[in-house]
């Protein structure tokens, strides 16, 4: 039994779901677990509907029309015969955020951000299942949110490994006969029967749940990318592929912010040794990356991590004492409220600076902090990590850089540094 991911890239539009079909008619009598995303730049236009509606706009409604005129000019593509009930299906799931909108906004902002968002994987699974079986490939369609159960944590659900992978392992092998099943990266469902997100990103982690919960034989990540990159080509040109990669490199590259592939997706898999490759849907047969549990680490290029848009602070006791334990746990109890992560830190006798992603958190965190503290920041800084970094590469990328804080080990240097 294999776990396919499709992200929304695979799916962006027609053509897109003529290839994935394509690729999967070469699996055909495999035992197949397909999970998938939702269509490219689905999820930023409900984020955006989903603000909107929040803050009270009134163009809430037309940004929903576009999307679903989006959706039903693929279908039309896709399908000869308009009549088809897909495109009843597709309707009737995207009237169930026309409802919501139909009321003022009442419930929390992250609550409404799960029910409305997750419309996202919800159609184009069913669109992707339609037409995979209007090809006579056989899948059936099943909802994660009756698999995957989280906490009420909403945009952030966390997972009850226990009942879940009760559930899938108990529903799942029994529909893989002479078919494929398909359903949602992404979401999870809560025990009121409410819809979760795990996290921006999150369908890699739903790949690695079933799998984790159904002894998989591998994970294959479908990307538009050759493989695992040590760089963002945007960012980077000369990026090369990784053909090989250890589950230790591949969380240490996730959590320093490389975007290949979701942070929570690793562990899981290493629990159980189960390889996870990334591949190109665009070369079925190139051999991608594959992470496994050891690699020659001696044979990896120097690995680059850039995120941009990162805010220093730092932070100092009114009355000049030092940077103590009772501090260290005060201000860790503050971001934590907050819900901000932090993707840097060092502390001196009297200061603890900190990086992290600059968004709409921030300015709340930056309140509190004062209320204790005497607390600078600097903005709009680029974050940049090089990982089995050598002193020729540290030179190249910071060379006329204005550096503001530096922090190197044996394996990694990290440095918060303006952009000129």
């Amino acid at each position: 039994m294999k776990v396919f991911k499709f992200g929304g890239a695979s799916i962006k539009d027609a053509d897109s779901f003529r290839n994935v079909a394509s690729i999967i008619e070469n699996f055909r009598g495999e035992q197949i677990v397909l999970i998938v995303s939702a269509l490219g730049k689905t999820t930023n236009a409900l984020e955006k509907i989903t603000q909107a509606y929040f803050e009270g706009k009134e163009n809430a409604g037309d940004l929903l029309n576009q999307l679903r005129d989006h959706h039903f000019n693929i279908l039309k593509e896709l399908f000869a015969n308009q009549d088809d009930e897909i495109f009843d299906e597709v309707n009737n799931t995207f009237v169930e955020i026309d409802w919501i909108l139909e009321e003022p906004a009442a419930e929390k902002y992250d609550y409404l951000y799960d029910q409305i968002v997750s419309i996202g994987e919800m159609v184009s699974t069913k669109m992707l299942a339609a037409f995979l079986n209007y090809k006579n490939v056989p899948v059936k369609w099943i909802d994660v949110r009756d698999c995957i159960a989280t906490d009420n944590n909403y945009r952030e659900g966390k997972v009850n490994w226990e009942i879940t992978e009760q559930k899938i392992s108990q529903k799942i092998p029994q529909l893989l006969n002479n078919q494929f099943v398909l359903t949602q990266g992404f979401l999870g469902g809560t025990s009121e029967n409410f819809t979760t997100t795990l996290g921006r990103e999150g369908s890699d982690y739903s790949a690695s749940i079933f799998a984790y919960s159904l002894n998989a034989e591998s994970v294959t990540i479908w990307k538009d990318v050759a493989g695992v990159l040590n760089a963002d080509p945007r960012y980077f040109p000369d990026a090369v592929k990784i053909d090989h990669l250890s589950y230790h490199e591949a969380i240490e590259m996730t959590y320093y912010g490389a975007t290949v592939i979701h942070p929570k997706t690793i562990k899981p898999l290493q629990n159980k040794d189960i390889p996870l490759y990334v591949k190109c849907f665009l070369d079925y047969k190139n051999e991608g990356t594959v992470i496994t549990s050891e690699c020659d680490v001696s044979k990896l290029p120097p690995v680059l991590v850039h995120k941009q848009n990162q805010i220093l602070i730092s932070i100092t006791p009114k009355d000049f004492s030092f940077i103590a334990e009772d501090n260290l746990s005060h201000i860790f109890s503050v971001f934590s409220t907050a819900g901000v992560k932090i993707s840097l830190m060092q502390n001196s006798a009297v200061s603890f600076s900190v990086c992290a992603d600059l968004n709409e958190k921030i300015a709340p965190l930056i309140i509190a902090l004062k209320n204790s503290y005497t607390t600078l920041v600097n903005e709009n800084l680029d974050l940049l990590t090089i990982r089995h970094y050598t002193q020729d590469v540290i030179d190249k990328y910071a060379a006329g850089k204005n550096i503001f804080l530096e922090q190197k080990s044996r394996h990694t240097v990290q440095l918060v540094m303006k952009m000129n």
